[in-house]
């Protein structure tokens, strides 16, 4: 049952574990680490609750003892890692950053500011990108105004 669902589905619930913050300090599930869309298209939505645990218990030992390997060796998950590239609007009100500023995104997800800087924003475009810079670390760029920002992922 497991077989079928590795390759792409596991590398990118991998990722979504390591950028998962170590504040939430418990495992979100592989139901929490989709949108309710991609749950489905997968069917793990068919899965029974213990099933589901028993998924989660191995993606976790996946994640802790190959995931690491894999994203250091596998040229396909390479290009995917360096591909990364996230289009979205940060949620209203929007003021600008600050001090690890939280930004909640029109897609669920939530990112935190992890570089230090200040900026003021009284536009109304809060369209945004997020891409990795040559160090692996997501920087975020607010698209009206080109100023970007150090973030982390959070949910």
């Amino acid at each position: 049952m497991l077989k079928p669902l590795c390759g792409a589905l596991l590398l990118i619930c991998a990722a979504n574990v390591a950028a998962q913050s170590p504040q939430e300090g418990k495992f979100p599930g592989v139901k929490g680490l989709m949108s309710q869309q991609e749950y489905q298209d997968t069917g793990l939505d068919k899965l029974t609750d213990a099933e589901r645990q028993a998924l989660d218990r191995w993606l976790i030992r996946y994640t802790a003892w190959q995931a690491p390997t894999i994203l250091q060796s596998v040229e396909e998950v390479k290009q995917v890692e360096k591909a990364f590239e996230l289009k979205a609007s940060i949620k209203q009100p929007f003021k600008g950053w600050s001090a690890g500023t939280y930004f909640y995104l029109d897609n669920g997800q939530v990112w935190q500011q992890r570089s230090t800087g200040r900026y003021y924003y009284t536009g109304e475009d809060t369209r945004i990108e997020i891409r990795k810079n040559a160090l692996g670390f997501h920087v975020m760029e607010l698209i009206a105004s080109g100023k970007k920002i150090g973030v982390k992922r959070i949910k």
